[in-house]
């Protein structure tokens, strides 16, 4: 067994080739060899921003998300339903994000007060929110129902009635749904898997008729309809298809003692990370998904309620790049089946502070050298980051040119989703600024943090500084 490479890794052709599968749709490389990113050179990027650099491509956001929402909306209508479709915001949201989901006329999903936040002052119309998250605060619950959020999705009984008091205590009518645990087992990562039965999301299919019936009987309180999320990075539409029968059938016996006007399936589609994924095309699993709901319905016979989606990753994720500099480099020997190879390790100056994905899920990425282009030979590479765990790895398998050097910069692909989401300060590292870029124009949009920043909520550490302030002008 070779357990030097995997299986599916194959050495490049062309080193120098941008794979446009993998890249945001305005990363080309130049006739010299550097590259730009929405026709922003990348030594220009890091000249100005530095390194690590969160990069997005604001015109590939604009048009994944336009395809997404066209290719939902046309699969609703091929039944003879409508799509409601949510922007994700945990893959990745700030509030200028958020202004372009408005500008979009996007839904958007949150998960936390300070989502929501982010979500408003980006402009997103509140009836065009939907609150998620399996412990809401009350002041979370409180906030969201005065600013009058078009959903929140109930995911147990305490929630329920959190939502109720909050309601009537404003006294307003709250639209909220009800997450159920569908039990199906999604192909993915099994901390990405969220509708099996042993974990923390969901209310059992058994519980819910008498959940409904508590939420019709408030007038504070209107029913939407049932949801649903099976995971995330999934590449079939067959869970889906199955969720969707699990639940119609649900939404059939509600729907005999009310009104159930929609159904919620999430999102989870996933995209491609390496040569080796094949991602589906959104209007391949659109269709399918609709043709399992169109059957599901007419085998029950009930209306097809209106669809709801929450795609995320799918709209950000392939448009962001990782920009690191290279620091020590260093081959290692390793016997595999007799036979030595080398692999050489590629140090970079961020890690699993700014893409923590490697290390929790075991996630692959791709890598190339984009400061230059090189005729070298391709070395097998593992880059990782600068914090003191041997899991802190940034791409575990991949090729780089066998000249790479001190100073290069490298980009890694498909980092748009999670990767700023899931930051940290580990090991105090500051996390990177993120820089959205279009027409040759790059702007700031997450300023980078500083040590001053790490240390502002240090409480020794301000006293001391404030000490030596005073000692200072004294």
């Amino acid at each position: 067994m070779n357990t030097f490479s995997p299986d599916w890794l194959k050495i490049p052709q062309d080193l120098n080739k941008v794979d446009a599968k993998l890249w945001p749709a305005n990363f080309v490389r130049s006739a010299d060899g550097d590259v730009s990113i929405g026709g922003v050179a990348v030594s220009e990027l890091t000249a100005q921003f530095g390194t690590p650099l969160y990069v997005l491509d604001q015109a590939d956001f604009f048009a994944r998300a336009n395809r997404v929402s066209r290719a939902l909306s046309a699969a609703a209508e091929s039944i003879g339903s409508k799509a409601k479709v949510y922007y994700a915001g945990k893959a990745f949201l700030c509030t200028e994000v958020a202004s372009w989901i408005a500008e979009l006329g996007m839904n958007l999903d949150v998960a936390s007060g300070g989502e929501l936040t982010a979500a408003l002052a980006g402009g997103v119309a509140p009836a065009r929110i939907g609150l998620h998250g399996n412990n809401k605060s009350l002041a979370e619950i409180g906030r969201a129902v005065s600013a009058g959020v078009g959903a929140i999705v109930i995911d147990s009984d305490i929630e329920l009635e959190r939502i109720a008091s909050a309601a009537q205590a404003q006294d307003k009518v709250q639209a909220v749904r009800i997450r159920v645990n569908a039990g199906v087992h999604a192909h993915t990562h099994e901390y990405l898997a969220t509708a099996r039965e042993d974990q923390k999301f969901g209310v059992a299919r058994a519980d819910v008729p008498a959940m409904v019936a508590r939420i019709r009987s408030d007038k504070h309180l209107k029913f939407l309809g049932i949801h649903s999320h099976i995971g995330s990075q999934i590449f079939e539409a067959d869970g889906f298809v199955e969720a969707a029968r699990r639940l119609i059938a649900v939404h059939a016996e509600l729907s005999a003692g009310g009104d159930v006007p929609e159904l919620n399936l999430g999102g989870g589609f996933g995209i491609n990370y390496t040569t080796a994924d094949k991602a589906p095309e959104i209007e391949d699993i659109a269709f399918k998904i609709a043709a399992g709901v169109k059957q599901a319905c007419e085998e029950l016979g009930v209306a097809i309620p209106v669809l709801a989606f929450e795609p995320g990753r799918y709209i950000v994720g392939p448009t962001g790049v990782t920009l690191y500099s290279v620091g020590t480099i260093k081959d290692v020997a390793l016997t595999d089946d007799g036979t030595t190879r080398v692999r050489k390790y590629v140090s970079v100056d961020g890690g699993m502070s700014d893409n923590a994905r490697p290390s929790l899920y075991g996630a692959d990425y791709t890598v190339r050298l984009v400061s230059r282009s090189s005729t070298a030979v391709p070395a097998q590479v593992r880059v990782v980051g600068k914090h003191c765990e041997s899991g802190d790895i940034v791409v575990r398998d991949d090729y780089l040119p066998a000249d790479v050097a001190n100073n290069d910069v490298l980009a890694v692909a498909a980092t748009g989703a999670y990767c700023h989401s899931l930051a940290s300060n580990y090991n105090f590292l500051t996390r990177p600024p993120v820089v959205a870029v279009r027409d040759g124009q790059a702007r700031l949009i997450v300023r980078g943090e500083t040590e001053a920043d790490l240390f502002a909520r240090d409480v020794k550490f301000q006293e001391q500084q404030a000490k030596t302030a005073r000692n200072g002008n004294e």
